[in-house]
């Protein structure tokens, strides 16, 4: 009986587990609380919305160039510039770059609702922010890479180049080359002769065809077009420019890594090979990279502070001037020579028959005669030396060498020849140096476009597209350090950096704000913070 009564009570309690578990259940929406928690509990003390809010608080937002840095003394309170920037710099971390968007959130989202203390600006105010500051937000991406060499994570010995095609505001059909530009023009011509001559036709007979109304119509925008098209003519041929665009001027119909065509801005950036920060970036209109490697490996050294430098970059950048201009500031350059196939369609000698031998500053012929300096010229806009012989005039092997029935085979060589082949010695002596080259540029441009998602631009004209870029590479490279410190060293690091005035400063505003419930008291002490 007592083992009957304690399997009994055993199955009872099982019964009441039974009944009493449930699902994990959430808070009462209608239960009334007393003592609130604060904002403040509801972020994390490492989430990294508070580096973003320590980093913003620091910068000296009047002396960087932002609009209503400073208050007026007339005129309706704006929005505090450092609360916009945060936003946007969220925004962008999280793939929320819309003005739309960013404004949705911050009805939202309880990370944001502490970031800009439950401010919510409508979207206009949000996209003036973005549009009217670019050369401040540039100089933002640009205290952070300082804030990057301080803590040492800027290796400053080797930087990768590349470029990569990111998407303008401006459809394939309204951007034209010279070509199709006139293309259009004759198209537009033809059908607005075509409609010109239904008009005609409808004022001297009354048919069931379109009426004059609507043909006038017709024409009317079809001139507007034209005149369009005429205006975009004239600022092709003043610019010398291959082609334009409608929407966006200063973007161009480039060809992307896959094959196609769009229209797009040519990014550059500059990569260090300690921890895949960028260090440098740039945006172009120019189709190729071949003007773009001194401008970039100049912009990276500066950063830096470096005496010398190296960089590697692929074959898109092989500009020997370039690379002589390089050398000329102390940066080693690594770039492979593109390979030229075509050109050669018969059996004549080309100039990879012919070898210079440095020794006696002369070039040796496959026939073995030795072709030797003879005067320098300007050719192609370069100091050239001359090199020929007058053996050619005796060689069999003349008919394969030269089709000028008189005179002797010449080579030519830039007078800074040697160094460029120097330079290819040395890469021969280190081929790591391509392969480090894809590993480095390719990884933050991957980053940028598929985890981030910022392939396109949503601004127009390259000076506040270069703005907006910079707010990409600012996140990029916070997203970097994040992975490389964690938030909280994050935290101490860029607080150490702080002095000890400002930081007392920035604490004693952020308790002003939490507590001080009316925000126009707020502001007299905005124009002091």
């Amino acid at each position: 009986s007592i083992l009957r009564s304690i399997v009994l009570f055993i199955i009872i309690l099982k019964q009441l587990y039974l009944l009493l578990m449930d699902y994990i259940q959430g808070a009462n929406r209608h239960q009334t609380v007393l003592f609130p928690p604060t904002l403040d509990e509801y972020v994390s003390a490492d989430n990294p919305v508070r580096c973003i809010d320590l980093y913003v608080d620091r910068l000296d937002l009047a002396k960087l160039g932002f609009t209503h840095a400073r208050l007026g003394s007339t005129g309706r309170p704006p929005y505090r510039p450092q609360d916009l920037l945060k936003l946007y710099i969220y925004g962008y971390l999280h793939k929320i770059r819309s003005s739309r968007a960013l404004e949705r959130e911050t009805h939202r989202n309880i990370e944001l609702m502490w970031l800009v203390g439950k401010l919510q600006p409508d979207f206009k105010t949000i996209a003036d922010f973005r549009k009217n500051n670019t050369d401040p937000l540039k100089g933002v991406c640009g205290e952070f890479s300082m804030v990057c060499k301080r803590l040492g994570l800027f290796g400053g010995e080797l930087v990768a180049i590349d470029g990569s095609k990111f998407e303008a505001v401006n459809h394939s059909g309204r951007s034209y080359t010279r070509k199709g530009l006139e293309q259009s023009l004759a198209a537009t011509e033809k059908e607005l002769q075509g409609w010109l001559e239904q008009l005609d036709q409808a004022d001297r007979q009354d048919d069931s065809g379109p009426s004059a109304g609507d043909i006038v119509e017709n024409i009317t925008q079809l001139e507007a077009a034209r005149a369009e098209l005429n205006h975009l003519r004239e600022r092709m041929v003043e610019s010398g420019q291959p082609g334009a665009s409608l929407t966006d001027p200063d973007s161009r119909t480039m060809q992307t890594a896959h094959g196609g065509r769009d229209v797009c801005y040519n990014v550059q950036i500059a990569v260090d090979s300690k921890h895949k920060l960028i260090v440098a970036h740039q945006v172009s209109s120019e189709h190729t990279d071949l003007h773009q490697l001194a401008p970039m490996a100049r912009q990276a050294k500066s950063v830096l502070e470096v005496q010398t430098l190296e960089v590697v970059a692929d074959k898109g950048y092989y500009n020997e001037r370039q690379i002589i201009t390089c050398q000329d500031e102390q940066i080693t350059c690594y770039i492979p020579a593109p390979q030229h196939n075509g050109g050669q369609t018969s059996d004549i000698f080309s100039r990879k028959d012919f070898t210079y031998d440095s020794s006696v500053d002369g070039y040796r012929c496959p026939a073995g005669e030795l072709l030797t300096y003879k005067s320098t010229v300007e050719k192609n806009a370069k100091r050239t030396r001359i090199y020929e012989t007058s053996a050619c005039r005796e060689c069999p092997l003349r008919r394969r060498c030269t089709t000028a029935k008189r005179g002797n085979r010449r080579m030519y060589r830039w007078v800074h020849a040697g160094r460029i082949e120097a330079m290819q010695e040395q890469l021969q002596d280190n081929p790591e140096k391509i392969t480090l080259r894809s590993q480095l540029a390719e990884h933050p441009f991957g980053t940028l476009k598929r985890a981030m998602g910022h392939g396109y631009f949503l601004t127009r004209g390259i000076e506040r597209v270069s703005g907006e870029m910079s707010l990409s590479v600012l996140v990029y490279n916070m997203k970097r350090v994040l992975t490389i410190m964690g938030t909280k060293k994050l935290i101490e690091a860029v607080q150490a950096m702080q002095k000890p005035a400002q930081h007392f400063l920035n604490h004693f505003w952020q308790l002003w704000r939490q507590n001080n419930p009316l925000e126009k008291w707020s502001q007299p002490f905005t124009a002091i913070h």
